[in-house]
């Protein structure tokens, strides 16, 4: 199968963010600059057994290609049957092993970062997913490790279980969101291996994104939730333009409205809401906005009032 990612420039990656990024938010990055998108994680037990919701979180936008869908896995049969059951769904480039999700009601079922306990069974359901999969490529998402760093062996085992490439959240799992990222360790692990290394963690501007390909000296990055409220971030990095005017971020956020329409319907419009937060922080009238969209139900009068707001705005 043809491997459609290059690792000759630095990739721009969207990382999974639950809640955050479906696939209308990840068309709207794909569009403006994105090199690869990855669907929300995904059960392995859910997609084993049917489940028509995660079913439905498989599906992708024509313009996400490649794609990869993640999951998450603490058995061995349970990641081999989910497997092949996105073996049968046609536009999958790559599967992704979640091995660094702090959430803990996944660490609590085994899965995500609790594998970083467990080197030789998170190698082996590498092993499993690699060898079962008709898709082009493995990959894996880390931690530095559980509670200590040990991101070196940990890297070297992903390597060693045949996944293509690796990306790198730099922190431990007890850090969660909070402590600061050691982007040396990231550095340290692309000094130690061989397949390609995504940096991962706290990436929320252009002049951050740049440090962090030139310091870890990584293949890519992959920005979350730096890019929720300004997913123009890709195309600052696409373009190498820092600034972005307000007509195209007026643009982005447009698009990004009429594809949740079109993909959720009227139930768009609420979930739409706290996108219209993040979207409008710093501008004037932010605040009066955001109050105004909360009792809006109708999708024209919704769009209206964002279409002149982005439109004519300013920040504060």
């Amino acid at each position: 199968m043809l491997n459609k990612l290059s690792f000759d420039n630095p990739l721009y990656v969207l990382a999974p963010l639950a809640g955050f990024t479906d696939l209308p938010f990840r068309s709207v990055v794909k569009k403006f600059g994105a090199d690869l998108t990855i669907s929300e994680m995904l059960s392995s037990n859910a997609l084993a057994h049917g489940s028509k919701k995660t079913l439905h979180m498989l599906e992708k936008s024509i313009n996400e290609d490649p794609y990869s869908v993640q999951i998450s896995a603490s058995q061995i049969d349970i990641a081999r049957r989910a497997v092949e059951v996105l073996n049968e769904q046609d536009g999958i480039d790559i599967i992704d092993l979640n091995c660094g999700c702090p959430v803990p009601k996944v660490v609590g079922h085994g899965s995500g970062s609790s594998l970083l306990l467990d080197l030789p069974l998170m190698g082996d359901i590498i092993r499993t997913i690699k060898d079962t999969s008709n898709k082009s490529m493995t990959s894996v998402k880390i931690r530095l490790g559980f509670e200590e760093k040990n991101h070196v062996d940990i890297a070297k085992m992903v390597e060693d279980s045949g996944a293509d490439f690796i990306a790198v959240h730099g922190r431990t799992r007890v850090g969660k969101f909070k402590a600061p990222v050691d982007y040396d360790a990231i550095r340290e692990i692309k000094e130690a291996i061989n397949i390609p290394v995504i940096a991962n963690g706290d990436i929320d501007s252009y002049s951050k994104a740049k440090w962090v390909t030139e310091h870890t000296g990584a293949d890519g990055i992959m920005i979350g939730r730096g890019a929720v409220g300004a997913p123009w971030i890709f195309h600052q990095l696409r373009s190498g333009e820092e600034y972005i005017d307000f007509a195209l971020k007026h643009e982005i956020i447009m698009e990004h409205f009429d594809k949740m329409i079109e993909f959720y319907g009227a139930h768009g419009v609420s979930m739409f809401r706290k996108h219209t937060h993040t979207y409008s922080k710093g501008y004037k009238g932010a605040s009066v906005l955001r109050n105004d969209v909360n009792s809006i139900t109708d999708i024209q009068e919704y769009r209206n009032l964002l279409d002149d707001f982005f439109r004519n705005g300013e920040f504060a």
